[in-house]
């Protein structure tokens, strides 16, 4: 579709500010966008290097950016991990560094992330502790990495008993997102993705949330222009929140995890993989939504509209065997949520479509009502 340009948003961070680029056919001229993001942050290179990070399923799109590199007389290896949240563990990681001990990486060599969101934090992680920080680029596949985890420079890996427990701060040289991936992800994937844009709608835009809901059948035909707001719009959205709070230090950066108190807790218990990861997210939406309900923040009406969007596009409400995982376990595990402090659960939690606000000392029997009404086992 020619018609449609490339697009870009920008993350305004001082030194550390980066581009989006959007469009189609852009892994074919990666090598290009590349080498100018790097020659901006640090000069031009003789004999530039990278390590491309992917996993068994876009080997296809990092052999793209491979050929792109090379032709362009860049050095390049490459890192290819099994799909699934369980490629984010040290092990998996150590394997890394000792390739890029192998290939003489030094800290100009860039990695470079080609894949979904686990690719994209797992790449980010081998970059921030190489060498103490080398660049990295974020080529996400999929939409759920498009508009999250690919924006923002958080990176990391699962600990066993808590989701991205071990990470950093470590933001890309930029992000390319090829809408041209979509072409191959597969339905369940890209449903999963919508979790993450109608967040942004229900934390921080209304007339953005009524788009998506208009827009239902366009969404499940994967209609080009559909995509190209909804992405854009998204990482424009991510961008203010990042600007305004990079390091999670003022608490605004917190209502990016609308959500994700539940959905982190439910992956961790139903083993990671089982759920992907935006399928969780939409469970979690819900019950932080009902939770809002129960605290008297918002009517029962609003939790609706968000469940009538996440069903529209295909998401889950649910755990699919909810009795399968005990509430003790459920509230152990949010004691280890990153926003839980001195062991109170606090909550990112609407007040309306397009503002949340993070509440402190949320009641533990409050969650709890949640969880039994869900249909998880105890009491």
């Amino acid at each position: 579709m020619s018609e449609f340009q490339n697009s870009h948003v920008n993350v305004n961070l001082n030194d550390r500010s980066y581009q989006i680029t959007i469009g189609q056919h852009l892994l074919q001229n990666s090598a290009e966008t590349i080498g100018a993001w790097l020659e901006k942050k640090s000069g031009k290179h003789s004999s530039p290097s990278a390590m491309i990070v992917t996993d068994n399923n876009v080997t296809q799109y990092a052999a793209n950016v491979s050929d792109s590199l090379e032709s362009a007389g860049w050095r390049t290896s490459t890192f290819t991990m099994e799909p699934g949240e369980r490629s984010k563990r040290l092990e998996v990681i150590s394997q890394a560094w000792d390739q890029l001990v192998e290939f003489k990486a030094d800290r100009r060599t860039v990695v470079i992330a080609v894949g979904g969101g686990v690719v994209g934090d797992a790449a980010g992680f081998m970059a921030a502790t190489f060498a103490r920080g080398i660049p990295f680029v974020q080529i996400p596949t999929t939409l759920l990495a498009d508009v999250d985890s690919s924006v923002g420079g958080k990176v990391g890996i699962n600990h066993p008993q808590a989701k991205n427990l071990i990470g950093a701060f470590h933001q890309p040289l930029g992000v390319i997102i090829d809408t041209d991936a979509f072409k191959t992800l597969p339905e369940r994937d890209y449903k999963a993705g919508w979790a993450e844009v109608i967040k942004y709608g229900v934390i921080l835009d209304s007339d953005f949330f009524e788009f998506l809901s208009q827009n239902i059948t366009a969404i499940g035909n994967r209609d080009e222009a559909v995509l190209r707001t909804a992405i854009q719009r998204s990482c424009e959205l991510k961008a203010q929140v990042v600007e305004e709070d990079e390091y999670e230090r003022t608490g605004l950066r917190a209502v990016l995890n609308y959500g994700h108190t539940y959905c982190h807790a439910f992956e961790a218990l139903t083993g990671y993989g089982e759920l992907l990861h935006g399928e969780a997210v939409s469970i979690g939406i819900v019950y932080a939504s009902r939770l809002a309900e129960k605290m008297g923040r918002i009517e029962k009406p609003l939790t609706d509209k968000q469940i009538e969007l996440l069903a529209g596009v295909g998401l889950p409400l649910n755990l699919k065997e909810p009795q399968r995982i005990s509430i003790d376990d459920v509230i152990d595990r949010m004691k280890l949520d990153k926003k839980t402090v001195g062991g109170k659960l606090r909550f990112v939690l609407p007040t309306r479509i397009g503002h949340v606000e993070l509440v402190e000392d949320v009641p533990e029997e409050l969650v709890r009502e949640t969880l039994i009404e869900g249909g998880l086992s105890g009491s």
